[in-house]
């Protein structure tokens, strides 16, 4: 099974605060499939924050470690004592489609490049430390005919193989639209062709 097929994700918005030597950190984290999702969860982030020191940003748009999309912004913050951390740190999370905002209330006192890493990339630990998740699982559809004979064995092997019966059509022979992990077609198909010896016709999409 590969990891591009299957991986955890964030299941919603999700959010903790601390604060560090008088400052208030907000770390928000979301579910984000593209860059373009990430940009618009990080803008509604800073609205809601507009009056906000800082709202420093990162995310991972793809599968855990995958470093095809990903993004990250110190905010104004010291070059690389904010994004940076952010970013390595979903990076080595094992979540995929993840975006966070780590919003700062500047209370005073200065942090120094160390701190400011460290509550950065902290704030983030903290937060994917509680997050609630789910699992996006890349699926496909099959088109499969077979004899009515063949029915009964047919949809006994569907839940093995987590097929979702899309539709059936009962004509001359009868047709079964499914939709199924990327990872269980070879399985469901050979499982087929062996329970209806070699009579179904499987089309994938």
């Amino acid at each position: 099974m590969s990891a591009r097929d299957r991986y955890p994700i964030p299941a919603g918005r999700h959010r903790v605060e601390q604060e560090i030597t008088h400052s208030r950190f907000i770390t928000t984290i979301g579910m984000a499939a593209s860059a373009d999702e990430a940009q618009a969860f990080i803008r509604a982030i800073g609205e809601e924050f507009a009056d906000a020191t800082h709202n420093c940003w990162a995310y991972v748009a793809g599968p855990p470690g995958d470093t095809g999309r990903v993004g990250m912004s110190d905010a104004g913050e010291p070059h690389g004592t904010a994004g940076r951390p952010m970013l390595t740190t979903l990076l080595h999370s094992g979540v995929g489609d993840v975006v966070a905002v780590v919003t700062r209330y500047y209370g005073g006192t200065k942090l120094g490049t160390g701190g400011l890493v460290r509550a950065y990339g902290g704030g983030v630990k903290l937060a994917l430390a509680s997050l609630p998740m789910t699992e996006r699982v890349e699926r496909t559809t099959l088109e499969v005919v077979v004899s009515y004979g063949a029915v009964a064995a047919l949809q006994q092997l569907f839940p093995a193989h987590e097929a979702e019966t899309e539709s059936e059509r009962f004509e001359a022979d009868v047709t079964f639209r499914l939709r199924l992990p990327v990872t269980q077609v070879d399985a469901l198909c050979a499982a087929i062709m062996d329970a209806t010896r070699g009579q179904a016709k499987i089309d994938a999409d």
